[in-house]
């Protein structure tokens, strides 16, 4: 398969490249960025998980279920059946594939830099693959009983201690969960809960919770990384997509 999900998988180096200094973080004696400092907090005592962040690897970005056990993964019958076919496939009907955003939670996984914001009213997460965004919400609003269905969901967000803890819904019925294939319904509901370990470390705990695909919620880890001295560029994904032709599979 060459569809655009995966091409992305390899060039993950040629992104995030301002080479700025970023201001006011960590130093270690020789002017690296110290990534074991302690993780920075907000003017109200929460933790900043702000900044520009990566996936620590690029595994849970082709399976989401890949640390767990073989296994493990409570399908329903009709998804199983659909994941089965996906992978036999080689993933060539990937919506990503044609440039459309890869969803809640792939888009964290994604192996492009993305960018967290902090606001009052809301966090932002600016992604440089496919030049998406999400708001999260942090205003005291519940989600709403019926937006409209989006890629990307509707999120709102609170904290809980020291974690961030987001909760979306509201998803078309054609989200993937990661380039093998896992399939989610609109029924589908994200609860991801960002946890800073240090400056330079955050993991995002993500709980998929979609009743008409699997038997019961479960939940995967996303390692992150802090991206210093660098920033977002610009990612057209359709100038110059020559991906689509090559989608034929099996």
């Amino acid at each position: 398969m060459k569809s655009l999900a995966f091409l992305c998988l390899v060039a993950v180096t040629c992104s995030a490249q301002w080479n700025v200094p970023t201001s006011g973080i960590p130093r270690t004696a020789d002017g690296k960025p110290n990534l074991t400092a302690p993780a920075p907090r907000l003017a109200d005592g929460r933790l900043d998980i702000g900044g520009i962040w990566e996936p620590v690897d690029n595994h849970l970005v082709m399976d989401i279920a890949s640390d767990l056990k073989p296994g493990s993964v409570p399908f329903q019958t009709w998804a199983e059946q659909l994941y089965k076919q996906r992978r036999a496939t080689e993933s060539k009907d990937d919506p990503m594939g044609r440039c459309v955003p890869a969803g809640v939670p792939r888009s964290n996984a994604v192996p492009y830099p993305f960018k967290i914001v902090h606001t009052p009213i809301m966090t932002l997460v600016l992604y440089e693959a496919v030049q998406s965004f999400r708001q999260i919400f942090t205003d005291g609003r519940a989600i709403p009983k019926d937006p409209n269905p989006a890629w990307l969901g509707y999120s709102v967000g609170r904290w809980e201690k020291d974690a961030f803890v987001v909760e979306s819904s509201n998803f078309n019925d054609n989200v993937w969960l990661d380039i093998f294939g896992h399939p989610a319904t609109e029924q589908l509901r994200v609860t991801e809960r960002f946890v800073r370990k240090d400056f330079g470390h955050m993991d995002i705990e993500v709980t998929i919770d979609d009743a008409k695909t699997y038997t019961k919620p479960w939940t995967v880890v996303l390692p992150l990384r802090y991206l210093a001295d660098a920033d977002l560029i610009e990612y057209i994904c359709s100038e110059n997509n020559k991906d689509l032709e090559h989608l034929v599979g099996k």
